[in-house]
C-alpha cells in the first residue's frame, strides 16, 4: 500500500513553524487529532517519551517518527506528516535537525506494520522524500508520494 493512502489533506501540514522539538511533536500531534486517530492526551505522551527516553525517536538523518505507546488515547492507526520551515534540533548528535516529523499512533504493536513499511519505501528514496518535505501544500505532499512504487518483494 502506498503512504499516501494513509494521510488524508488533514494529517500533512506544510512548512510549519516550530520553535523547538516540542512545538514540532505538538504540531504533529494536533493533526493526528484533527484526523480523529488520537485524542489530545496522546501527543501530551509522545512528548512525554522523548523527555523519559530521549531523542531516540530521531531515526534517520532530519527524520523524527514523534510516538508513544499504544494507550486509551489512542482512537484507531494512522500518521501525520510535518513538514517544517525551518530544521530544529531535538537533542540527537548522529541525525539533527529535524526537517521532517511523522506522527505515528498504533492501536497495538501490529496494526501498523503495513504503515510502516509504506513509509520505509519513502524514506528509502531521498529524491521523492526531499520533494515531498519541500512541497508547499497537503495535496502536492500526497501527490508526490503516491508516485513511490510499493515494493512488492
Amino acid at each position: 500500500m502506498n503512504l499516501s493512502a494513509f494521510l488524508p489533506d488533514g494529517a500533512i501540514v506544510t512548512q510549519a513553524q516550530a520553535h523547538d522539538w516540542r512545538e514540532a511533536v505538538k504540531i504533529a500531534g494536533e493533526a493526528l487529532v484533527v484526523q480523529g486517530v488520537t485524542t489530545s492526551a496522546y501527543t501530551d505522551e509522545m512528548i512525554n517519551t522523548v523527555e523519559d527516553l530521549g531523542p531516540y525517536i530521531v531515526v534517520a538523518p532530519g527524520f523524527a517518527l514523534a510516538h508513544a505507546r499504544p494507550s486509551s488515547s489512542v482512537l484507531k492507526t494512522g500518521i501525520s506528516w510535518v513538514s517544517l520551515a525551518h530544521p530544529v534540533p531535538f537533542g540527537n548528535k548522529a541525525n539533527d535537525p529535524v526537517r521532517l516529523v511523522v506522527g505515528l499512533a498504533a492501536l497495538d504493536h501490529e496494526s501498523h506494520l503495513d504503515l510502516m513499511a509504506s513509509l520505509a519505501e519513502v524514506l528509502a528514496d531521498q529524491i521523492v522524500l526531499q520533494a515531498a518535505i519541500a512541497a508547499p501544500a497537503p495535496p502536492m505532499v500526497r501527490e508526490i508520494l503516491a508516485s513511490v512504487a510499493p515494493n512488492t518483494g
